[in-house]
């Protein structure tokens, strides 16, 4: 366990272990330094065979997948390149980062990790159990009953009102407790959208929504038209939409006002009702769905101020995504070169806008640039609504990292995991990345945003009917019956009711 600067070049030079030094707070010296260190990798994913993103223990956990209660001895790390969990303990170099007022309680974060070679010596398994054998034992789900800081809200057993033993077989049918709200952050339920075939102009025949939602116990939903799509197409390599055309003056924005009318058709068919004030989502029941009107891409306001105004009282809009597929007024996307540097100035006026009128601002696709500008202009917390992690986004790629994820989550705001099977797999990979994000945010900022009928490929969350199995799969990954109720509604609820009090 030693340590060195970029000037060191023997780090065997060096007395002080590193883990001694981050036991004492010490460690705050070495910020952005680069360091090595031994220690014991501990996936989030109990079923990884690689991993990018792991906790690193200073000790050899004592049931093999058990996290250290002390944050002093347990460091996040974020690698290079994946590494496969190892039978003994790890070397790794890399920049040790302090973080400082870390929503999820961590101190220290390896960045831009490597493995390297142990030496005779160093620390090492005294029972020779391997890892992998581990892991593969399921002795693993004893990670969420023992870890503290962000792991303890996974199953705190601290709190026996809301415990949630991992040893617990998961419930076969879940479903959230009386007076708490199901919410999904991001919907286009009841295909409300447009078809993005300029040349038929044809539109989707509405499908039903209520019976869906009520079938599978989601309560409200975030029904989001999209006003880009006239002028974008799925790419050649079929994995995104891109902008192929330039609009014509006037044609988002009337775009805009067809598929408020087919969402308020729609509302009026399948008898919801729609959430304009704290007090309405508040008085939610059971009894009947409901959806609050909301915008992805804010592309229909094609520069003009007021039409933010007009949308909040004419179509009763109370969620505005800034960005979508193309690169507009407001702001760079991830799936494009950036232009603007990010937040634009009108983009900014837009974000107090709906500050002062009571408008959830979702930042999903636009850059990081974008987020943090956003960040720093709102008096209210900011949502983005569907997403997921990565340590490295490729290129073009939707997918955040765990800086951008925090940037939302320090607004008080909350991000969307979403269900996209290029992300994960099934219903329990998509469980683990709701872990993966509390992980890096806390539970206080994670919530579920479906995209639903969004996805060019069909995803692992794909009818509302499915919610009680997402559940299910939330508690299985050791998420205890309130925090799985925070994350599927009650986080966006504190953001809604904070934006619109």
């Amino acid at each position: 366990m030693t340590m060195r600067t970029d000037d060191s070049s023997d780090p065997s030079q060096s007395a002080q272990p590193v883990w001694s030094a981050i036991r004492d707070d010490s460690a705050n010296a070495l910020h952005d330094t680069l360091v090595e260190i031994d220690g014991w990798m501990i996936p989030l994913d109990p079923a990884s065979t690689s991993a990018d993103y792991f906790l690193l223990a200073a000790d050899e956990p004592c049931c093999g997948g058990c996290v250290p209660r002390n944050p002093f001895s347990c460091i996040e790390v974020v690698t290079r390149a994946p590494l496969v969990p190892e039978r003994e303990s790890v070397r790794l170099s890399g920049r040790l980062i302090r973080l400082i007022d870390d929503p999820a309680g961590w101190r220290y974060r390896l960045e831009d990790a490597q493995r390297v070679p142990q030496q005779p010596g160093s620390l090492a398994s005294a029972t020779g159990m391997s890892r992998r054998a581990f892991l593969a034992s399921g002795a693993a789900l004893g990670l969420a009953a023992c870890a503290p800081g962000r792991f303890a809200r996974y199953a705190d057993t601290q709190d026996t009102q809301h415990a949630s033993a991992a040893s617990d077989s998961a419930p076969s049918a879940w479903q959230a407790s009386t007076g708490a709200l199901t919410i999904d952050m991001h919907s286009h339920a009841g295909h409300v959208i447009v078809s993005r075939n300029p040349a038929l102009g044809e539109r989707r025949a509405l499908t039903p929504v209520s019976a869906p939602m009520r079938a599978g116990g989601m309560n409200v939903i975030c029904l989001a038209i999209v006003t880009d799509t006239v002028v974008t197409r799925v790419s050649a390599d079929r994995k995104r939409f891109e902008a192929w055309r330039t609009p014509q003056p006037g044609e988002l924005y009337q775009l805009g006002q067809i598929e408020f009318a087919r969402a308020k058709t729609l509302v009026e068919r399948e008898q919801l009702d729609i959430v304009t004030n704290a007090s309405m989502l508040a008085s939610v029941g059971g009894q009947k769905p409901c959806v609050i009107i909301a915008a992805e891409g804010a592309d229909f306001l094609e520069g003009q101020l007021e039409r933010v105004d007009e949308a909040y009282s004419r179509h009763q809009l109370r969620h505005l995504q800034l960005t979508h597929y193309r690169v507009n007024e407001l702001g760079d996307i991830q799936t494009e070169a950036p232009v603007h540097g990010g937040l634009t100035d009108f983009g900014a006026d837009v974000v107090r806008r709906c500050n002062t009128l009571g408008i959830v601002v979702d930042v999903a696709h636009g850059t990081y640039d974008l987020v943090k500008r956003a960040a720093a202009v709102t008096t209210k917390p900011l949502v983005l609504s569907h997403t997921a992690l990565a340590s490295h986004p490729g290129a073009r790629s939707r997918l955040i990292t765990a800086d951008h994820a925090r940037a939302v989550a320090q607004t008080g705001g909350v991000i969307g995991v979403w269900p996209s099977s290029g992300t994960f797999h099934d219903l329990g990979a998509m469980a683990h990345g709701f872990r993966r994000m509390a992980d890096v945010v806390g539970v206080d900022h994670v919530g579920l945003g479906s995209d639903m009928y969004g996805f060019i490929s069909p995803p692992v969350f794909q009818r509302y009917e499915q919610l009680p199995a997402l559940g299910a799969a939330l508690r299985a990954a050791g998420f205890s019956q309130q925090e799985t109720e925070q994350m599927l509604g009650g986080n966006y609820r504190r953001v809604f009711e904070a934006t619109l009090a």
